[in-house]
């Protein structure tokens, strides 16, 4: 028993190994803090390029779409008929009068017949409406009321 009161006295005396113990803790709570704080930042930085890849991703697709109206601004252009009756003039052809063309008849040969997009008429059927359907609920619950006599099961 004196060993172990004597080991307990010696280990009262080591102050430094409480203060050791203290600074242990201590570092390893600053471990921890900038563990915690290193991952918020790794997210922080992987959502903020994913943000800036969305925001070039939207600019891209918004300058597509515009050289895609120009396009079809310039496409409107070179094929309205004033173009296209100016280049043909550059071009060297005129405009025919009603004289000059000829027409070739070719045997065996049936213009496609028209379409015709009008409705055809169609009769009209009345539509076959059963009895049991024609009448109310009301007059429903009269007719069986009066087709079906009375019955009474008590007796006395």
């Amino acid at each position: 028993m004196n060993n172990v009161s004597q080991f307990v006295q010696k280990y009262r005396q080591a102050s430094w190994r409480v203060q050791l113990q203290w600074l242990v803790l201590f570092m390893a709570g600053l471990v921890v803090i900038a563990m915690v704080a290193g991952l918020y930042l790794s997210v922080s930085i992987r959502a903020t390029q994913a943000g800036r890849e969305i925001q070039a991703l939207k600019k891209d697709i918004l300058i597509g779409q515009r050289m895609n109206a120009d396009l079809a601004l310039n496409l409107a252009r070179l094929t309205s008929s004033q173009a296209m009756k100016s280049r043909a003039l550059a071009l060297g052809f005129k405009p025919l009068e009603p004289e000059q063309i000829t027409y070739v008849a070719v045997a065996g040969y049936t213009p496609p017949t028209a379409i015709n997009l009008a409705r055809l008429k169609t009769p009209q059927l009345a539509p076959i409406i059963l009895p049991e359907y024609s009448l109310s609920l009301f007059e429903w619950f009269a007719d069986m009321l009066q087709s079906t006599p009375p019955t009474s099961s008590w007796q006395p």
